[in-house]
């Protein structure tokens, strides 16, 4: 093994890195401080890129593996030491480690609770959220710092296109038609790194089916193939409309519906997809009304679903309901006599509304959505409330409720 060892720590020195111009964020006192930081998300969002990009504002940098790599299949727990030894014989003693995908290692955990215990610097990423949540939990709770990463947001997307968009420009008319025109490709686009380069499709089967395959199905004993090819058509197909296990049951044709639970769970857990509940103040409530289902990206939503008629609405929802994960809300929907898209709790209470339409100058549309986004507010107790959507901005007054009709651009970059 430690041979093998000296042979992958070369390699992957010698691959290095692709520089890029677009800098994650992450706050100083997670690069600089003593403790352990884990970077969790889908495959190929950027996590190995943030970690390089860690590794090059600090002074050590050399103790660095990544553990997706074929050729370490037989690493097993106990050779974390040979490991370590190994780093030390080759680099010197150094107390910075930095691992990738360490959840491939069956347990992991206890060498990085050691490590931690002797005060050591250590980044880790990972692309399975159960796993490392449940190890990081029994072994290591209190002592980590998670940072949760996505593809590319609509102000990194601008970075990676070159483009700037400052707070004066986008006020005049050049400045929003560019905003809107670079909105559009981002809305379709998404914000893979690799999928932005190269643009081809292949990039995105070879993504899904690493995901489908290795992180699913390698990972949960699963031989069911059909099934869950046909769960993620049909929920990438209805992004965003309403489903239970119980309906996706007879979709799918499979007849327990805590099997189709258990997909979900699987899918989830990948960062695939995600499934919010109905807000309501009982727990069991929530657990049983139907869940609305959104996808990490939207050119894999279009990449995976069949083409529906309302395809750009349902892409702004979903765009949106990312970008509020991105933002570490709280998120679930509002359903009663009329539907709100996104209701945001913080602590037990009720702290925002919003609702996404494409077309909000269509009477019958504006009609509906200011329906449910007053409905929401009255319930919760807001007089505030935000409708975001395409081509227009205005402030409305409403029995005493304030709505902000914003741009989708303009609220993705925080301006107001």
């Amino acid at each position: 093994m430690k041979e093998l060892l000296k042979t992958v720590i070369a390699d992957q020195l010698q691959l290095g890195w692709k520089e890029t111009n677009v800098t994650r964020e992450i706050p100083d006192e997670m690069v600089f401080n003593k403790g352990l930081v884990v970077i969790t998300g889908i495959r190929r969002c950027g996590k190995s890129t943030l970690m390089h990009q860690i590794r090059s504002r600090l002074r050590e940098k050399d103790f660095y593996l990544n553990f997706d790599d074929e050729r370490l299949i037989q690493f097993q727990v106990e050779h974390f030491q040979v490991l370590h030894e190994l780093f030390i014989e080759l680099f010197g003693e150094q107390k910075t480690f930095y691992f990738d995908e360490i959840q491939n290692i069956t347990g992991w955990e206890r060498f990085i609770r050691r490590l931690d215990d002797y005060g050591y610097k250590i980044f880790i990423t990972g692309s399975n959220a159960r796993m490392l949540s449940r190890e990081l939990g029994t072994h290591l709770t209190g002592r980590y710092i998670q940072i949760e990463l996505f593809p590319f947001s609509f102000r990194e997307y601008l970075d990676w296109s070159h483009a700037t968009l400052t707070e004066p420009e986008i006020s005049s008319t050049t400045g929003k038609a560019k905003a809107a025109r670079l909105f559009n490709d981002y809305l379709t686009g998404g914000g893979f790194p690799a999928f932005l380069e190269s643009k081809n499709d292949q990039y995105l089967k070879s993504l899904y089916e690493s995901i489908l395959y290795r992180d699913v199905m390698v990972r949960n004993n699963l031989t069911n193939e059909k099934e869950l090819l046909e769960l993620v058509y049909y929920l990438a197909s209805n992004v965003s409309k309403l489903s239970s296990n119980n309906s996706l049951t007879k979709v799918i044709g499979v007849k327990n519906a805590t099997t189709i639970k258990n997909y979900l769970g699987f899918l989830q857990d990948t960062y695939l997809l995600f499934q919010i509940n109905k807000y309501d103040p009982s727990l069991k409530k929530q657990l049983h009304n139907s869940k609305k289902t959104y996808f990490i990206d939207n050119a894999i939503v279009l990449k995976l679903g069949f083409s529906f008629s309302a395809q750009s609405g349902r892409m702004l929802e979903n765009l949106i309901f990312i970008e509020l994960k991105r933002r570490g809300k709280e998120v679930y929907y509002h359903h009663n006599r009329a539907e709100c898209d996104f209701v945001i709790r913080e602590a037990s209470t009720i702290t925002e509304v919003i609702q996404v339409c494409y077309l909000f100058d269509e009477p019958a549309v504006r009609e509906r959505e200011i329906k449910g986004i007053t409905e929401a507010m009255t319930q919760y107790g807001l007089t505030k409330g935000t409708i975001i959507t395409v081509g227009t901005t205005r402030e409305l007054e409403i029995s005493g409720m304030s709505i902000s009709v914003k741009e989708a651009w303009f609220w993705l970059l925080k301006v107001g």
